[in-house]
């Protein structure tokens, strides 16, 4: 079958399905290219909705992956504000939740994403509770903020991660009280451990954040429809006018499990199990973005990565997939944050357990640093903070394996392409 008689179906219009769709057609693809999303905005990207664009540093429209008249002119077919609630894998076909149309695919790629996690405590329904995934959520959270700044108001936030964070230093930089009550005993614990996560509670103490450490949000209360209150389960009580649920986002898996596609376990931190070619376990259908679980030879473990990067990088990976071409996926993870005036980038893969050392190459007190996290003389991952153009030997350390003198790992003189043993 030539490419002409083809049809190459994409679930799911955020960063990972945009890319795929622009890299089947770079890669020669002349077949149908089917785009279907359930938002009613074009495909964007989801860093600027914690970041300049929640702080009114970035017009709406930079925020989209293309301009809309791309889509037409490259010939994708995009169905916005559209969803598929079926694929029937015999038929390989896909059925529209709206009017239960079916379209035959010859490839299906899985780009579903995933959905924040919900808060299961009384008061959820309140109008002043938020959460942050979407352009439409950005866009009132925007709105929240700038009020709450306006008014001397307060927002109490469940979650000290990423999301939290960049949302804290949003709402103060607009004037809001912010309390962050999180589980753990340091922000980002479960990423950076406890050495870097006191860095940044000390960051957003100095810009008048208040923390809530070892404890969850049990309860919110209010009145007429509104915010007033936010308790803990140790009995505190925190003066709130909106609540920001941020603790964490699950895959959107209900499409491929219905579909009897093989889930990964929750050690991979779940999502659709595909292999290193991102094709899960029918042959037909790829998995990219949030939702996909894939095995890392690097770090000998399956994935399954929430950040921009992997968005960037697994769209054009599956797709060039789908065309036969036989490569792995087998990317460093990547993310950036800003907060403040700080700027980090981080790559690899070091969870607490995994690392025997912390190691610090710079001035970790003026905030201009890299953080190497090393086990057995080996650098699994790197973050450089208000320190830049280092990525790419960062990522060379990581991938190369190659034992490292810490001394010099540690003394910003020797180069890091001399650290190696």
């Amino acid at each position: 079958m030539v490419d002409a008689d083809q049809t190459f179906v994409i679930v799911g219009g955020g960063l990972a399905g945009a890319k795929a769709a622009e890299t089947l057609r770079a890669e020669g693809f002349t077949g149908r290219v089917i785009l279907i999303c359930d938002e009613r905005d074009h495909p964007y990207e989801r860093p600027p909705l914690s970041k300049g664009y929640l702080l009114g540093k970035e017009e709406r429209d930079g925020v989209f992956v293309h301009e809309p008249a791309w889509y037409a002119r490259h010939d994708i077919e995009l169905h916005l504000g559209q969803t598929v609630d079926a694929v029937d894998r015999a038929a390989r076909t896909v059925r529209f939740g709206d009017d239960g149309t079916t379209v035959r695919y010859d490839k299906l790629l899985l780009a579903t994403g995933a959905e924040p996690r919900r808060l299961d405590i009384p008061g959820t329904d309140l109008a002043g509770v938020h959460h942050l995934r979407r352009l439409a959520h950005s866009e009132r959270l925007k709105g929240v903020l700038a009020s709450l700044g306006r008014d001397n108001g307060h927002l109490v936030i469940a979650g000290a991660g990423w999301i939290g964070l960049e949302i804290a230093a949003a709402a103060r930089q607009y004037g809001a009280e912010v309390t962050v009550v999180h589980r753990g005993p340091t922000p980002l614990h479960s990423v950076l451990g406890p050495e870097l996560g006191q860095l940044f509670a000390e960051l957003h103490r100095e810009h008048g954040v208040r923390f809530h450490f070892g404890a969850t949000l049990t309860g919110i209360t209010g009145q007429d429809g509104m915010v007033l209150a936010a308790r803990t389960d140790d009995g505190e009580e925190h003066p709130a006018h909106a609540v920001l649920a941020a603790i964490g986002a699950a895959p959107r898996v209900s499409l491929a499990e219905a579909a009897g596609l093989e889930l990964a376990g929750p050690e991979a931190g779940g999502g659709v199990l595909v292999d290193e070619r991102l094709r899960t376990s029918d042959p037909d259908i790829y998995a990219a973005g949030d939702v996909a679980a894939f095995p890392h030879a690097l770090f000998d473990t399956r994935l399954r990565v929430e950040h921009w990067a992997n968005a960037l990088n697994g769209g054009p990976a599956a797709a060039r997939s789908m065309l036969g071409r036989d490569a792995a996926y087998d990317r460093v993870p990547y993310f950036f944050s800003d907060q403040y005036d700080l700027g980090m980038e981080y790559s690899g893969w070091a969870p607490p357990g995994s690392y025997d050392q912390v190691v610090i190459r710079g001035d970790a007190g003026k905030r201009e640093f890299i953080a190497f996290w090393v086990k057995e003389g080996r650098v699994l991952a790197g973050m450089n903070v208000n320190v830049w153009d280092v990525t790419a030997p960062i990522q060379e350390l990581i991938r190369s394996r190659a034992r490292v003198d810490t001394e010099a790992l540690a003394d910003p003189r020797v180069p890091l392409e001399s650290v190696a043993a």
